[in-house]
């Protein structure tokens, strides 16, 4: 009885404002309970296994501190790892420029008003629903990809003819158009979002004052979704580095459980790739951010 009456006078006791502030946290605690048992343990776990050897016993995993032994093993030894880290770099720090600037024109004409509109926006953003891991990994292993043939086409030719470093970047459009547009339905939706808050009484004073569609992109429209820019930049270079079919995924996970080193050494391999896209990451952010004059 007495400790109910203490519970009670400590109730009366608070504020409305920390009663409301309690009940948040209640609504909170299984979403903070499921973050430290399934992403704050797994994280520093990961760190402890990538400095550790780790043996499978018929009691269980056995770990011995190792140091940065895998790490060291991972540049001086292996072979395969540069090349499909090299491979995963260029790939997101390629692509990223060409689905951003795709899925900005892209959204562009979906503003329009046109006929059909609705089902043009559907239709660009079917991939984003049926885009899981192995649904995409059986349609590149079955070659989806390749229904268009760019190698045909003469101006394929003619970029192919020019310096390498003039004609890389189109010849890399050109190759991976599908996976391009495949990647680009989340970010037209957000382009497009940003273009339509855009107020409409700026288009109409600009057009008065005689300024071309031109201008106005790059005066009122640019400037306006700038924000985006970097929302849909971090967002793609995250999706494209987790991507299950990246070169560098495939080969962290083919040495998960390699003989004498299981989980140790994939672990060590993840967090030199997960440093490398938070430095990609930290670059995205100092060109993209927004200055202040």
């Amino acid at each position: 009885m007495k400790n109910s009456k203490k519970e009670k006078s400590f109730v009366s006791k608070l504020t409305i404002h920390q009663k409301s502030a309690i009940r948040g946290y209640m609504f909170l605690l299984p979403w903070i309970i499921g973050f430290i048992v399934f992403t704050a343990f797994p994280f520093f776990y990961s760190i402890y296994l990538s400095m550790s050897r780790v043996t499978i016993t018929p009691t269980g995993i056995v770990t011995q501190w190792n140091g940065f032994n895998n790490y060291w093993d991972i540049f001086t030894k292996d072979v395969d790892f540069l090349p499909a880290l090299t491979d995963s770099i260029v790939f997101v720090g390629l692509s990223t420029p060409l689905i951003i600037v795709a899925s900005l024109l892209i959204a562009l004409m979906l503003n329009k008003q046109f006929k059909g509109r609705t089902v043009f926006r559907a239709i660009y953003f079917l991939p984003v629903i049926i885009m899981s891991g192995p649904v995409l990994s059986e349609l590149l292993a079955n070659k989806a990809v390749n229904i268009i043939q760019p190698t045909k086409f003469a101006i394929y030719e003619f970029f192919r003819s020019l310096p390498l470093n003039l004609g890389a970047p189109i010849l890399y459009l050109f190759d991976k158009i599908i996976i391009i547009l495949w990647f680009s339905g989340v970010q037209i939706l957000i382009f497009l979002a940003g273009i339509q808050k855009i107020d409409k009484a700026l288009y109409e004073a600009a057009q008065i004052d005689g300024a071309s569609s031109w201008v106005i992109f790059w005066k009122i429209t640019l400037p306006q979704i700038r924000p985006l820019i970097l929302v849909n930049a971090i967002y793609t270079i995250v999706d494209l580095a987790t991507f299950p079919t990246n070169a560098i995924n495939v080969e962290i996970s083919s040495k998960m459980f390699q003989t004498g080193r299981v989980y140790s050494y994939s672990a060590a391999m993840s967090w030199i790739y997960s440093l490398i896209i938070l430095a990609i990451l930290g670059v995205a952010f100092l060109i993209l951010r927004e200055r202040k004059n």
